[in-house]
């Protein structure tokens, strides 16, 4: 059966964590975009922090082959990185093993919600994280039917969860319509583009961990 495992690993044992010991105020919060070659989180957003010190300090570091802005919004910036050839990490690992990662994000701690095939998976990561001295919190386990029989913050962030709120009451995903999404960001006082992307990245989240669960059962 599969199982979800809510983790905490230091920044400093993967490559995008290490990414922000270099601008210890940014946030990086993975986007879920399914790359259609092998690479391991291609596409990260970052908030907060001085963007360009981020981006100068990173070209620096070894393990980064190259990181390309793709998107700038008034308060967070759309990147893709391509690691270099020798990254190993526990993130590759999860590759190996058919994981999935619902949702990461941190700066110099990192939350990472996983969804595992079943609990032979799960000790074989504990198992290569031991071996490799990769220490690691287990927080949160549970099975997908444990989730669906329970009230689950489906990993929303507070402005995510805010956003929708407020898109919820004022009608803006009734048919038709009964709010623009100028409406909205009013309410939020973010931009119309800021709102957009935050009330896209929530009901993501909500779609992975509602229709996707059963394809995982």
């Amino acid at each position: 059966m599969a199982i979800i495992a809510e983790v905490t690993i230091a920044s400093d044992a993967f490559p995008l964590g290490q990414l922000t010991l270099e601008e210890p105020g940014m946030r990086i919060e993975l986007e879920r975009v399914v790359p259609t070659d092998d690479t391991v989180i291609p596409f990260f957003w970052a908030q907060g922090g001085d963007f360009e010190a981020f981006e100068r300090r990173a070209g620096e570091l070894e393990s980064v082959d190259r990181l390309t802005v793709l998107d700038r919004l008034d308060d967070a910036v759309l990147y893709r990185v391509t690691w270099g050839e020798d990254v190993v990490s526990f993130v590759s690992v999860i590759a190996d093993l058919g994981a999935t990662i619902l949702e990461a994000h941190g700066n110099h701690k990192w939350l990472f919600r996983l969804r595992f095939r079943d609990h032979g998976d799960l000790s074989a990561f504990s198992s290569w994280c031991a071996e490799n001295e990769v220490p690691f919190e287990l927080r949160r386990l549970h099975s997908l039917a444990d989730v669906q029989g329970q009230s689950y913050d489906f990993g929303l962030t507070d402005e995510q969860r805010e956003a929708l709120e407020i898109a919820v009451r004022l009608g803006y995903y009734k048919v038709p319509k009964r709010a623009t999404l100028a409406d909205v960001s009013a309410k939020l006082d973010i931009s119309e583009q800021a709102t957009g992307e935050r009330l896209r990245r929530a009901m993501d989240k909500l779609a992975n961990v509602v229709v996707l669960a059963d394809e995982a059962a």
